[in-house]
Order: structure tokens, then sequence, then C-alpha cells
């Protein structure tokens, strides 16, 4: 299984997967650590999507002042890295000891301390604990439990699709001669738009990243092939 887009540069001491009924009695403790020192947090579209309707601008903009772009060694897929705070070090929108995009922020922090894995062919989610567990700890508290007050569960759709496309991009990237093809530029350019920018923020998400893919997907081939 794929991790999905998270925080790239942590070691994590994941345990094994946990059933959505297994115990899981974390609870945030409102520390802020998780927010401090943050340099390698990665987004996916639909992170950056919600970010850019909760501050109420393009996903364009948001990705030219809040992230670094590039391309990934290991996928050949464009990527965002969300920048930290230059004057703190720490997440950009961690003001006063909190989140200031709450309601909207990213995967990785709403299912922190969990890693999750996506099955790039069935689409299977898997769940694993970062260890030891920091916050607050409630006896009979759920997997589900969590995942339902963290918002997660009503999203997962979203990133399980995002996971498997994304597999497939790279797989045809890769399959072309990834960076090395005479024209991967442009399809680099075409991808990070298809992916993170050509967005209308007053309709959904969803139904864009399928009409996008569905345009993407016969282009690469036309661009990839010799």
């Amino acid at each position: 299984m794929k991790p999905e887009p998270g925080r790239g540069s942590e070691c994590w001491d994941l345990g094994p997967a946990l059933a959505l009924e297994a115990p899981f009695p974390f609870v945030c403790a409102g520390c802020g650590e998780c927010c401090r020192h943050r340099n390698d947090l990665i987004l996916s579209g639909y992170d950056l999507y919600r970010i850019a309707r909760r501050l109420r601008l393009s996903p364009r903009i948001v990705a030219h002042a809040f992230c670094k772009e590039y391309i990934a060694s290991q996928s050949c897929l464009p990527t965002l890295c969300l920048t930290p705070d230059p004057r703190t070090g720490h997440c950009r929108f961690f003001e006063g000891n909190a989140c200031v995009i709450h309601d909207a922020r990213p995967l990785a922090c709403a299912l922190y301390p969990l890693g999750q894995s996506i099955d790039p062919v069935t689409a299977q989610v898997e769940y694993h604990a970062q260890m030891p567990l920091c916050g607050l700890s409630v006896p009979e508290r759920t997997l589900r439990r969590y995942l339902e007050d963290s918002a997660v569960e009503e999203r997962i759709g979203i990133d399980a699709r995002w996971a498997v496309v994304c597999t497939q991009i790279s797989d045809q990237l890769l399959a072309a001669g990834g960076q090395q093809h005479f024209h991967f530029s442009a399809a680099a350019r075409r991808i990070q738009k298809a992916l993170y920018l050509d967005y209308d923020l007053g309709n959904e998400f969803y139904p864009q990243f399928q009409q996008n893919i569905a345009v993407l997907m016969p282009l690469l081939t036309r661009i990839l092939t010799p």
C-alpha cells in the first residue's frame, strides 16, 4: 500500500493496521506540538481546494503563496508541500497555539497521530497508529469514533480515488521514461493543473476532479507517446 499525502520526512514507529472498531483512546490535548517546526506537510488536491475555499483565494494563488512546488523523485508527480512560517518555522496556519484553518485542515493534520495507507488497486484504506500516542486517553473510544470526530471518514472516498488516480498517472509517467522524456515538462504542467489548480471554488471538488482526470488521461497518452 502507498501512503497518502502527509508529513513526508517523519520517521514513524507504526503499529499494525487497526480495525474500525478497535480501541483508539487518543484525544488531542491541544498542545500544538504537531504544528511546530513543520516543513514537510504534503498536500493533496483536495487539501489545497479546501484551504483555498477557507481563505477565499484561488487554488493557484494559495499554491503560489503558501507552497513549494517540486517533482517527487520516486513518482515523478508534481507535488505541493506547505511551506512553514519564515519567522517561526511552524505551520503558517498555526497562530495563538491554534490552527486558524482547523475546519479545512489537511488530511495529515486531521489524521494525526494516525498514518493512512491506500491500496492503489483496490482502494482499500488502512490506518496505523504512531506510537507512543500523545494527547489524552479516553476509555472505550474506537478508531471509527476518532475518524468521525476528525471528519476523516466523510472524505475517505475522495482520498482513495486521489491515491488510485495518482498511482495511475505515476505509472504512466515512469513507463514513458519519467523526467527523461522529451515532453515531461509539458506533461507535468498538465498534471499539476488537473490535480491541483483547475477548480472553481463555487462547485464541489470531486465532480471537477473526475472531469479533469477524464480530460487529462487521453491527453497524457498523446503527449507521452513517441
